[in-house]
Order: C-alpha cells, then structure tokens, then sequence
C-alpha cells in the first residue's frame, strides 16, 4: 500500500470518511457492473444555482477520495428530474405570462421561455451543463424525460406494478389521512394534454403492466407504465432511480434527510441495496433564509465568478458542509485568502496532514503553488485609497513592494487585482463611511504621520507594524480600539489589513498624505 493511500485510510478528512463509508459496502466482492456509481439530482424548476454546483463538486471530491482509497472503477452521474410537471412560474425568467398555460407539463414539454432551447427543461440542463463543464466535472448526464422515454426505466417501473402494494405501503405511512385517499406512487401523462396527473388508480394490472384512471374529467383511460406515460412520483422515483440504476452512493440537503429511509425502503423493495448517504447543510442568503432555485435569491456561480476564481468559491464549498453557512458577496474575500493561506501551507505538510488540507480535494492532489504575494483583503484597502478603476492602477504599487512580481509571473495575483477592483467598485465603495477622529486618536495619528516622515529603514512590513503598535501602545486598552479607528479614519471601514503592511504596499509616503488628509477632515 503506498503512503498516501495509508494516510487516506485513516484521514478525517469528510471525503476519505465518505468515501471509505463507500468501499465497504464492496469488501466482500466488487460490484457485479465493474464500477461504483455516484451520482446527484437536479430539480430543472429553475435556473440552476450554487447550490447545484456545490453537490456536484462535493461529490466529485468523494470519488476522486474513493479513487484513492480503492482500484474499482468509478463513474458519476448528473440526473435531471426534467419530466416532472412545472407547477409554478419561477419568479426570475422572462415572459413569465406564456408559462402560464404550461403549468403540470413536463419541464421538457414547456416551451423556453428564454427562446433559445427546445423547451424550458432543456434550457435548464443546457445551464446545468455549462456551469459543471466550466469546472472541468467528468460526469455523464441524464434526462429523465430520456430515461423514461427509451425503456431506461422500463426494467424498473414494472417491477413496481408488481410490487405496487408493497410501494404503497411505504408511502401512505407517511400521508396524512385526506392524501392518502388519492395517493398513487403512479403519475399518468394525460394522452391528450401531456399534462402530469395526480389522480388516484382505478386498477394496477401487473401482468399486462397498465394502469387504469380517469382524468379530471372522469373520463377512463389506460396506460403502460412503460416507454414515458407514466412516471413515479418523486419520493417514489428517488429511491426507484437508485434501484435502476445501482447508484452506490447520493448526497442531498437537509431539506431530504426525514425522507431518507423512504427512498432506502423503496430501493430494497425494487431490488437493490440503498446507497450510501451523505446529508449537507443548506445554503443562507444575506437574510439567512435558504437559497432556491426560483426565487434566485443568495448568489450565483456566475456572480462568485465576477469578483474571485473557481478554486476559492471549491475551498468555500469544502469547508464544513454540515454547518449551515451564509452564502453572500461579503464570504468572498475571505474564502479567497484562506484558499491561498491553505496552499502556502500545504508546500510544508506531510502526507497525512496534506491529505487534510482543502487544497489536496480541490486539486485532486496536483496543488499549485500560491503566487499571491498581496492579499486579496489587502488588494481590496489598496484600491479604495488609491480609488482605482482598474488593475493596472494596483499594479503600479504592487510592483514596488514585489518588483519580482508581473502579470506573466503571477497570473493568480494579476486575476485577483482586476476581481479586486470590481469587488470594490460593486460592494465596498458604495458603503464606505469615514468619520473623524477623537482627540486620543488625533494624538496617536499625529504620532504616527511624523514617525512615518521620520522613517529611513525599508518598506518592511513587520517593522512597520512595529512602529503602528508603538503608536496605540500606551494610549489604547484594548489595542484593538486603535486598529478599528485606523480602518475606519483612514480606511472608511470597521475592519481591514495588518496596517503594516498596507503602509508597506501603498507606501511610506503616501501613508503620511492619507493620515493628512484625514486630519484635515478631507476624508470625513
């Protein structure tokens, strides 16, 4: 056994846990279809939002986990639910009054109201699609419409018929007494209008592989459940898309987990064991309420994408997936230099503790080295001083404090200037407030304009900070009273950088103008 995957057999990092939960249920004897399959679901109601992304990531950290741990083959699968009936007009799309019509058709049966796909659920998985393809995910795509449609599921959806008390069983359980009466794990495609139905069974034959009801109305039809006339509902197609499939392993939000051991019981009954589970937290928006698809609320991948790189919103995604977490602009930054604070330290690990470090599941093992040399938050401060419009404004003091540094030498500290400076342009000039300074702090800044006048030693960050703590030491307790009054005079914030270093950055020189400014009420 080599040393890594010696390390990953006993790493408490979640995607080894997961993923030798996983090689366990293969310790006897491997899987009869030559590999393991994982996959994620995906409801096509709405655009697809970050959500979505984060399933598909954490998923994918678990394989690439198992291929570590194990020589089994592996496989993943995106599953879009798009053959379920639309039963409201999502609130962010256009031409929202023509979707109107379409309401219980199949998502692929309602017509894109985007005008650029064969219907609405096609330009949903096309969205999907594009999102995961732009992280590099390998994974094989399927529509239920298709599945459903080609005989897929045809296997599977009998067997149900079979066993179709056994099914209903499970489910009433877990009715209350008015749906019970109308309940069928059954939903008919009506012939004529191609609209979802959810009427109660007049009769399930099982021998022939039918079903008999009547429509709204009360006129008798019967139906195959075979070749996409009907499909299961949706707690009923979760565990019976397990069973047709051999899915080994699923995770999904919270929002499912008292579903759980409905979808598992189905999966027994249609024959096959349940996979394994991993249950996350949900995501928050700026309010704290749970992000969704067709309210748009939260942030999208496109949005992250604006203001910072794939690999930082990854690390936000790795980071605790059983605690709930606030998912808004303001995460950015600092998911940004965590990100690279983790691949600094990852040069020093040995195995065991690179096998636990977040940059280890983001790269896939292959970790690049971190070329930022200037923080992100740091970056940030830096152009709300300089009030610059555009990198190349940051580069300029940039390449003073590292002249080593360039565009084509660090290509990740290049990107994060431009994401800066329209993160700040977009969420931090619009709330800076500055205010002026007491009489103590006047005092202090006063110090600290004529040390930095006085000053002939080197831009050295750390002696730098020296002399700032020279400054509050003897007037400020708690010493964190003179920071804040720094961020917020100089800076218009209540929290910035070490300030050391930012004088470094920005410069000596240009420090001692801004504390003028500011005490000259300029600022204020």
């Amino acid at each position: 056994m080599s040393e890594i995957r010696e390390a990953a057999m006993s790493s408490k990092a979640w995607p080894f846990e997961e993923a030798r939960r996983v090689l366990k249920r293969y310790e006897k004897a491997p899987p009869e279809k030559g590999y393991v399959l994982f996959e994620t679901g995906y409801g096509p109601s709405g655009l697809p939002h970050i959500g979505t992304f984060g399933e598909v990531l954490r998923t994918t950290m678990i394989r690439r986990a198992f291929e570590v741990i194990s020589d089994i083959p592996t496989k993943m699968i995106c599953f879009s639910d798009d053959l379920d009936g639309m039963r409201k007009v999502p609130g962010n799309v256009p031409n929202r009054d023509m979707l109107h019509e379409h309401l219980q058709k199949p998502l692929t049966s309602v017509p894109d109201p985007f005008g650029t796909h064969e219907s609405f659920g096609h330009h949903n998985n096309a969205m999907l699609r594009r999102f995961l393809d732009t992280f590099g995910f390998e994974y094989d795509f399927i529509s239920a419409t298709d599945f459903y449609r080609t005989g897929q599921f045809d296997e599977v959806l009998l067997r149900s018929a079979e066993r179709y008390d056994d099914l209903m069983a499970v489910m009433l359980k877990s009715l209350r007494e008015e749906r019970r009466q109308t309940y069928s794990i059954f939903l008919p495609l009506h012939p004529e209008t191609g609209r979802v139905l959810y009427v109660p069974m007049k009769e399930v034959n099982a021998k022939d592989g039918t079903i008999t009801f009547d429509d709204e109305e009360g006129r008798e039809w019967t139906l195959p459940v075979t070749g996409g006339n009907v499909k299961l509902q949706w707690k009923p197609d979760f565990g019976a898309r397990w069973a047709a499939l051999g899915v080994d392993f699923e995770m999904y939000g919270k929002d499912h987990s008292t579903n759980t051991p409905i979808y598992d019981r189905i999966c027994q009954i249609l024959g096959w064991k349940a996979p394994e589970h991993f249950t996350y937290e949900l995501f928050l928006d700026d309010t704290g309420q749970k992000i969704s698809k067709s309210s748009g609320n939260g942030i999208s991948i496109d949005e992250w994408l604006s203001y910072a790189s794939t690999e930082s919103l990854s690390y936000f995604m790795y980071q605790k997936p059983k605690t709930a977490k606030r998912l808004y602009f303001d995460v950015i930054p600092k998911a940004v230099d965590e990100y690279h604070q983790q691949l600094r330290a990852y040069r020093d690990q040995d195995a065991k503790a690179r096998l636990n470090n977040p940059v280890y599941h983001i790269h896939n093992g292959d970790v690049p080295e971190s070329r930022m040399v200037v923080p992100f938050s740091m970056l940030l401060n830096l152009a709300s001083v300089a009030g610059a419009e555009d990198k190349e404004t940051l580069w300029g003091f940039i390449q003073r404090y590292a002249p080593e540094a360039s565009a084509d030498t660090h290509p990740d500290l290049d990107a994060a200037a431009g994401f800066a400076v329209r993160y700040y342009n977009d969420f931090v000039k619009p709330g800076k407030t500055y205010r002026a300074p007491t009489d103590l702090e006047r005092e202090a800044l006063e110090d600290l304009r004529d040390r930095l006048k006085a000053w002939d030693g080197t831009a050295d960050a750390e002696e730098l900070q020296g002399v700032v703590f020279a400054c509050g030491r003897e007037r400020f307790d708690p010493m964190r009273d003179w920071f804040k009054a720094l961020y917020e005079v100089l800076l218009g914030a209540s929290q910035g950088p070490r300030f050391g270093g930012f004088i470094a950055l920005y410069g000596v020189e240009e420090t001692v103008q801004l504390i003028d400014d500011a005490l000259a009420g300029k600022l204020a």
